[in-house]
């Protein structure tokens, strides 16, 4: 059997519980043998969006997985920034990992948006693909924007510990419910900038991270708008 290795790509601006919470809930249910966390360099999706510096992202994701044995941040998109998209990032993992199976984990806000991502539908088609939904999104038809062809690759894994054997063995779409934390990264930068606490939505040592650099301060979100 392939070894199977999970690839959680976003922005985590800041990383939070919930990724976490996502990151070690799939380990076992799918037979991961780790997740690679990779946060983006400038996502495509996201040019005109205001984000932290790349490698303070990085940081982040770094200090909040030193004591997860089986997480592990990679530097894969900030070693090649000319080729922020995720099927290129997929192509070079692939290459890394040679005999293995790529599970490719997405929250639900990038599932919803996927069909504007370059080479969607191969994207979709040729990997394993992991939704976490948020929680109260159980009733929710998340794979409404897809094709039929890609529609007929979903499997709904919500409410449903575990996926069926039959399904890992070509690439499925599954949407799961794994996260049970409503965590948002936007709120957090809102309160970080209000001076408030967040201790209870990241970890500890990105809290403390935070706090040092400043990083949602309204002073600092003032400089990165006009850099």
């Amino acid at each position: 059997m392939p070894r199977r290795i999970g690839v959680y790509g976003g922005t985590f601006d800041p990383i939070h519980r919930g990724h976490l919470q996502v990151a070690q809930a799939i380990l076992k249910p799918f037979g991961l043998e780790r997740v690679l966390m990779v946060p983006a360099f400038v996502p495509p999706h996201k040019r005109h969006t205001v984000l932290s510096d790349a490698y303070h992202r990085y940081a982040m994701v770094a200090l909040a997985t030193a004591e997860e044995p089986a997480l592990m941040a990679s530097t894969i998109e900030l070693e090649s920034p000319s080729m922020p998209y995720t099927i290129e990032t997929l192509r070079r993992l692939q290459q890394e990992y040679q005999n293995a199976d790529l599970f490719f984990v997405m929250g639900s806000d990038s599932f919803a948006d996927v069909t504007t991502w370059r080479e969607h539908e191969r994207l979709l088609a040729d990997h394993f693909i992991i939704v976490a939904t948020r929680p109260g999104r159980a009733g929710a038809d998340q794979a409404a924007h897809l094709g039929a062809s890609l529609r007929s690759l979903v499997v709904d894994l919500r409410g449903r510990a575990q996926p069926p054997d039959a399904t890992l063995g070509a690439p499925h779409i599954f949407l799961t419910d794994y996260v049970y934390e409503d965590v948002s990264a936007t709120r957090i930068r809102e309160l970080c900038a209000q001076g408030s606490d967040v201790g209870d939505l990241v970890p500890e040592e990105v809290a403390s991270y935070i706090a040092k650099y400043g990083l949602y301060s309204e002073r600092m979100h003032e400089r990165n708008s006009t850099a």
